[in-house]
């Protein structure tokens, strides 16, 4: 989930906004400013209403901040880097880069996102008493607790991805010492309660007992694919345990000068070479940058002669940099999210050895467990082609079409 606006920044997590957030906003003024509080405390005048419904939207949302601040914190103090947090239509999402490495760990991170919204709900509840004077207040106070004590009551519920389905991996990864095989159970609990929802909101919808029922199919649908996706994170996270850098990488990839013209390349290698990524290097070796087809397609013809490869590539600074021994999995999330999506392996004095692409991480996922002497026995399999975090598309190579990757 990415963010439209940023906010700021928090203990060192950047905070976000999704545009989407807009519409729950907008709902929720709406439906409190229009409907709930005009019946419930009649006799203020509409701006008054109006006023409430806006406080309301707007400390609701802070509360999901709050929740999601929460994991975020405690993932920290775990060792887990946090990027960012980003509100959206159907709550928040804290991002962490890594996983827990203890099912302590892992219980306390979970655990705090629920403890936080039921002291939002005592904190509200309070207020709620003390502002009993005024009735639309003490209105709005009150509705911000009971919806924070249905936000943690909600996500007790042990299916994954809700912060129950965590405490239930947490537990089973205890009990049986097998993070997959926990994480898949979890997993397989939500889709299954995702299902749960999306039923019982179609019921709701075709009974006539109103459209209510399309939120309960949304979240349902949203269940089953991050359940879906948990899952398949999961088993992928087995099948890349203890895969190095340097064993998927592309050595001794083809390179090209910086003062090079767009024009220049495209004759000697793009034309005759089925390759999407050209790193730039100095005489020494030493990596300056990176171009690939699709920056290579924005110029456009009549500049292509006059244009630098040094002039539209990707800085170096920008380009997520590995050594050969490094563990894959801890760089494909400084891959997410990066510029070209492409990362590159460089020895000791920065000289450039390799380079690793999304081919080549589906290679490596498709070729495991196909080694003789398999040190890592668990869940393998060719249809396991879901990176745990979204990385771009390969770039179609001349004279062939892109396959799509599936997005978590």
């Amino acid at each position: 989930m990415r963010s439209s606006f940023r906010l700021g920044r928090i203990g060192g997590v950047v905070v976000g906004l999704n545009v989407s957030v807009l519409v729950i906003v907008v709902i929720l003024v709406a439906g409190l400013s229009l409907g709930q509080f005009p019946q419930t405390f009649p006799g203020y005048p509409t701006v008054a209403y109006v006023l409430a419904g806006v406080g309301a939207a707007v400390l609701f949302m802070a509360s999901l901040l709050a929740h999601e601040l929460a994991h975020a914190l405690v993932a920290q103090r775990n060792g887990i880097e946090v990027p960012r947090i980003t509100l959206w239509l159907l709550g928040g999402v804290a991002e962490l880069r890594n996983e827990p490495r203890t099912p302590g760990a892992d219980l306390r991170i979970a655990v705090v996102g629920p403890v936080t919204s039921f002291v939002c709900a005592v904190v509200f509840g309070a207020l709620a008493l003390v502002t009993g004077a005024v009735p639309l207040v003490a209105g709005m106070f009150g509705y911000l607790a009971a919806v924070n004590v249905l936000l943690a009551v909600f996500n007790l519920i042990p299916a994954a991805p809700l912060d129950g389905g965590r405490v239930l991996r947490a537990a089973l990864w205890s009990r049986w010492g097998d993070r997959v095989r926990a994480a898949v159970t979890a997993a397989r609990a939500g889709r299954v309660f995702g299902y749960v929802l999306i039923a019982l909101g179609f019921l709701q919808v075709v009974s006539g007992l109103g459209f209510q029922g399309l939120w309960l199919v949304l979240i349902g649908l949203f269940l089953v694919n991050a359940a879906s996706a948990e899952e398949q994170q999961a088993q992928l996270g087995a099948t890349l345990h203890g895969v190095l850098v340097g064993e998927v990488m592309s050595a001794r990839p083809v390179t090209a000068s910086p003062d090079e013209t767009v024009a220049g390349l495209i004759d000697r290698l793009v034309m005759s070479r089925r390759l999407s990524t050209y790193p730039l290097v100095a005489a020494d070796g030493r990596f300056l940058g990176l171009v690939t087809l699709n920056r290579l397609r924005q110029v456009r013809p009549e500049a292509r002669e006059t244009t630098r490869l040094a002039d539209i590539a990707c800085p170096p600074d920008q380009v997520p940099k590995a050594v050969p021994d490094e563990p894959l999995l801890g760089l494909l999330p400084r891959m997410n999210g990066a510029a070209d999506g492409r990362a590159v392996v460089l020895g000791p004095s920065g000289q450039l050895l390799g380079l690793l692409t999304p081919s080549d991480i589906s290679r490596a996922i498709q070729t495991a467990g196909l080694h003789h002497h398999d040190p890592y026995p668990h869940p393998r399999g060719a249809d396991l082609a879901v990176p745990p975090q979204r990385l771009p598309e390969p770039e179609p190579k001349p004279g062939e079409r892109a396959q799509r990757r599936t997005e978590v």
